[in-house]
């Protein structure tokens, strides 16, 4: 099955480059092209994709703080003309980036790397084959493995290197050294970043007040800024009427 794939890049000419070599390539599905990160999210927001292809310096919203935004973050593949954005690119777990000028090999070995992670998801999620298989992930915390259904996540709290991980039925946190970009691979559409240090289930959400988020009684989440647009498309989808004063 051909991998989903959006890309961007504020440079028609770039952009139509990018194009052709997608279209060239048959493991690849070219599902829409934007020239901003802004129009980006609204794509994202409605369409399901596999792999994103984004330039990184652009107007208004680069290309890694738009990935950033993401609350289901697909594979990824930077764009730049500036080798210092590498590091950071991998922080985001980016499956590879491309140097400008690049050529067509080298967005082939990008796009490798991309199908063999892609294959490698596929052939490791027992979801994907059986649709009501229980889905689960095991959190390593102090020598031990837990097995934790993803449904009994509330919500996961990032500080530092380590993530506080909220279950239904436990009093306190599992608590494990990983990353906000390591989780969010591993989670499905209904878990949403609304902050810097919050992933929250929006099935074990009680109510949205005053852009935070009720929990429970003792947890209320606020909604960051960064976050907001995010949020409010996910609510606008799952969400009937208007309210009263």
């Amino acid at each position: 099955m051909p991998i989903k794939t959006l890309i961007i890049d504020d440079e028609p000419i770039a952009l139509e480059k990018l194009k052709s070599y997608v279209e060239k390539t048959p493991s690849l599905q070219l599902c829409a092209t934007c020239d901003n990160g802004i129009e980006a999210i609204g794509f994202v927001s409605c369409n399901e994709v596999d792999l994103i292809i984004t330039d990184i310096n652009m107007p208004d919203l680069n290309g890694m703080d738009f990935i950033k935004t993401l609350s289901s973050q697909p594979m990824v593949i930077f764009i730049t003309a500036y080798p210092q954005y590498a590091v950071e690119s991998y922080k985001v777990s980016a499956v590879d980036y491309l140097l400008k000028p690049y050529g067509f090999v080298d967005f082939s070995k990008a796009v490798n790397k991309a199908v063999a992670l892609y294959e490698s998801r596929q052939a490791n999620n027992p979801a994907s084959g059986h649709p009501d298989a229980e889905e689960s992930i095991f959190i390593k915390t102090d020598y031990r493995y837990v097995r934790v259904s993803l449904a009994d996540i509330r919500f996961i709290k990032g500080y530092g290197e380590y993530l506080q991980i909220y279950v239904t039925g436990k009093s306190s946190p599992l608590v494990t050294l990983s990353s906000f970009a390591a989780i969010k691979e591993r989670l499905p559409e209904n878990f949403l970043q609304v902050h810097r240090s919050y992933i929250i289930n929006m099935n074990r959400v009680e109510q949205i007040e005053r852009n935070r988020v009720v929990m429970d009684a003792d947890n209320y989440i606020p909604v960051g800024d960064s976050y907001k647009a995010i949020f409010q498309q996910y609510l606008a989808s799952h969400a009937i009427g208007k309210g009263t004063k």
